[in-house]
């Protein structure tokens, strides 16, 4: 088994490398997806989140109010800070879960945890690579508001509250450089599974 890291800045372009790698074979780990999945209703974490934050966060329907949470969170460290205490152990405690289940199925995958944060809570010496999608803070500012239709003021708030570009590439192993056209990214992300690959032990 191989235990790859994979992060990038939000507007890094980290979830079409996460795709591209699943087409080539890779066991994918989303911790966004399970961070969703881990305050869905009726979840201990949802009731956590609630108990923290307030009914506010709710949507009529009773799940949780994604945008009013986000509105809430991203401009206030310390708001940032207790959300993260009631989510990450759970995503940890899930993502563990799902590579102990995808080890058992093939002990010699390549298992990517695409994990956002990776930089921001030091999870770096739990992988045996770590790969970070790079751009520049411009490239990536044109693509949340221009490609995702964010107001400016909010994307440049998500951003600052991620680690910086520096601070990201400083636990990089391997880096893919998404800076430029979408159309440069499939084969940087081939050589990149060549390589990932290529650590996994011999079958037989």
């Amino acid at each position: 088994m191989v235990k790859v890291g994979l992060t990038g800045g939000i507007g890094a372009g980290k979830s079409e490398v996460s795709r591209l790698l699943a087409e080539h074979g890779a066991v994918i780990v989303d911790a966004d997806r399970i961070a969703r999945e881990v305050v869905e209703p009726g979840t201990p974490g949802l009731a956590a989140v609630v108990a923290e934050f307030g009914e506010e966060v709710l949507a009529p329907d009773g799940s949780l109010d994604r945008p009013r949470l986000g509105s809430l969170v991203f401009a206030d460290p310390d708001r940032l800070a207790a959300l993260n205490a009631i989510v990450h152990p759970l995503v940890g405690e899930r993502s563990a879960e799902l590579e102990r289940e995808a080890a058992a199925a093939d002990e010699n995958a390549v298992i990517v945890h695409d994990v956002p944060l990776l930089t921001e809570n030091g999870l770096a010496p739990l992988y045996d690579t770590v790969v970070v999608v790079d751009a520049s803070d411009e490239t990536r500012l044109d693509r949340l508001v221009r490609l995702r239709g964010m107001a400016e003021k909010e994307a440049r708030a998500r951003m600052a509250a991620q680690a910086t570009r520096e601070e990201r590439l400083a636990v990089a192993d391997i880096v893919i450089d998404n800076d430029g056209p979408i159309e440069a990214l499939p084969p940087r992300v081939r050589t990149v599974w060549e390589q990932l690959s290529g650590q996994r032990p011999p079958a037989g």
